[in-house]
This record gives structure tokens, sequence and C-alpha cells, in this order.
């Protein structure tokens, strides 16, 4: 299994920020990965780094790559997908006049992240298809089948997201439906986010902050006057308030204290207390340790 020291994570997060980490694990299949998890049993296990803020200073512990495990087929109605699978399986999923999967279109992330955070989008969720997946379970050093009803979807949330869980693979229940309507449905996912998300051009780690039940976290922000609020080299866009892009050389620390602004004016103005949807992983300092307790109440 190739392995890499003090190797720089910047270039895979979606977000262009990260520091180094001191070992760098690229598994090419789920026995590698097991492997990995077994040898580095702390290690950080991310896939396609696009909701995630690694710390500028690095992270301590061994970080697992898994975006090289990414076998996947199709079987009549079902789909096969290793954890490293990206989300464009939804183009497969099309040509195989398979509907289900169309909002995953435009995602930059793994089949893992999607389902360890049962992501949506379009009124449709990870939770809608899933079927079943093997996970291994870090606690007890096993590899365990989950059924859907054993998985806890809820809003951004799933048992892998609360518990020692790595997802390894994962299938898929699909119906069978006229292209034209599948493809009716993605031109209209992807022409959405043209508007509404901006693209990794202007680099990004998607929603910063997760919607209070009933409302909208953009809706409140754009209402609290925080569109185009500037730290540093990290700006909250324009186009949507709950987006913060990199314009060139944020770093960690700018985007925390740009999201602590943000999480103070919503609650100042309005009483709603955010809470983050992206993840902060790393060496942090201790104004980044403070923000982010206030920001995770942890």
């Amino acid at each position: 299994m190739k392995e890499q020291y003090n190797y720089d994570l910047k270039k895979h997060t979606t977000f262009k920020i990260g520091g180094k980490a001191k070992v760098v694990c690229f598994p090419k299949n789920t026995e590698e990965l097991i492997e990995a998890l077994k040898r580095y049993p702390d290690a950080l296990v991310l896939g396609g780094c696009s909701d995630v803020l690694i710390s500028s200073e690095g992270i301590d512990t061994e970080v697992i790559l898994t975006t090289g495990i990414c076998e996947n087929r199709i079987e009549g109605t079902k789909i096969y997908a290793d954890c490293g699978v990206r989300t464009v399986f939804s183009r497969a999923a099309y040509n195989a006049c398979l509907s289900g999967a169309e909002f995953l279109i435009g995602i930059p992330a793994t089949i893992g992240g999607v389902i360890y955070m049962n992501a949506s989008a379009h009124n449709q969720s990870i939770s809608d298809i899933f079927d079943k997946c093997k996970i291994f379970d870090r606690k007890n050093k096993k590899i365990v089948t989950l059924n859907r009803a054993d998985m806890e979807f809820s809003y951004r949330s799933s048992i892998v997201s609360r518990k020692d869980y790595v997802i390894l693979s994962a299938e898929f229940n699909l119906k069978n439906t006229n292209p034209v309507e599948i493809k009716t449905l993605i031109d209209r996912n992807i022409e959405f986010r043209k508007q509404r998300q901006p693209s990794l051009v202007m680099p990004n780690a998607g929603s910063v902050f997760k919607n209070p039940e009933g409302d909208s976290a953009g809706r409140l922000l754009e209402k609290a006057g925080l569109k185009s609020q500037i730290i540093g080299d990290a700006k909250v866009w324009e186009n949507h308030a709950n987006f913060i892009v990199n314009l060139g050389n944020a770093t960690s620390n700018d985007v925390l204290k740009l999201m602590l602004r943000m999480y103070n004016e919503v609650k100042v103005q309005y009483g709603t207390e955010l809470e983050p949807e992206i993840k902060f992983h790393g060496k942090a300092n201790g104004e980044e340790k403070e923000i982010w307790r206030t920001l995770t109440k942890k």
C-alpha cells in the first residue's frame, strides 16, 4: 500500500486549505483500507475532502485517503459501489436508465462521505436509495453489514457519523425510468448548482452551516448582512451567504474567524445558533480551538 510522509493535504481539499500530515495512506481496495485501519487505529479517514476544513498547521494523526477505492458495478436496478467512488456514478445510473441518484450530480464527494452525512439535495437524499453497506467497526476490529434500518439516518447524520465506523462499500436500489426524465432532472440540478453554489474554480467546502429546523441558514445569513464579508482571504460568497470561498491564500484561521462572525450575527439578530456543516480537523491553535468550541458547543 502506498504511503507518503509529511504530505501536503492542501492539494486534496476542495477548500485548498490545509497543512501537512505526518503519514498519508492511499489504499487501492477495501482490503488495503482495512489493513491501514488496523495499522493506524487513530487515523483520520477522508474521501473527497469536500466538506472539511483542515488546519493550516497540519494534522498530528495519520490520514487515510479513500479515493483510490473506486470499484462499482450495476446489476439490474442495483448499484454496488466502494467507499471511494465519486458521486458522478449518477451519470452511470442515467446511462443504465436508472433514476434516484440525480441529486448527486455535481456534489464533489465520495460514496463514503455522502452516506456518512446522509447528503441530500432537491428533495432527495442518499437514504432514499440506500439498501445496505459494509463498515469496519474500529472499536471491535470487525466487518459488519448495516441495513437501512440500522443506519439511523436523519438530516445530515447517520449512525456512521456517531460511531467509530468506516464505510467500506454500499449497495443502492434505483428504479427504471425513461432516460429523458432522468436527463431533465440532471440538467435542472446542474443549472441550480451553477446559479446557487460556487464552482470549485472558487475553492470552497460547500454549505458552511446546517439549515436550522424550518428555516434556511442561507436566508438568515443574507438577512443578517453577511454576503461579501471578508477576513483575510476568506470571503462569504456574494451570491449565497452560506458559502465561504478561498480567494487564494485563506488559512484555517481566516475561515474560522469568518464562521464565528457569521454565527454571532445570526445569533444576535435572530436568536438562532447555527450549527457547522463543515468538519474541522487538525492542529488548532488556541484561538481556533476556542472558536470551534463556540461553534460546536463542545
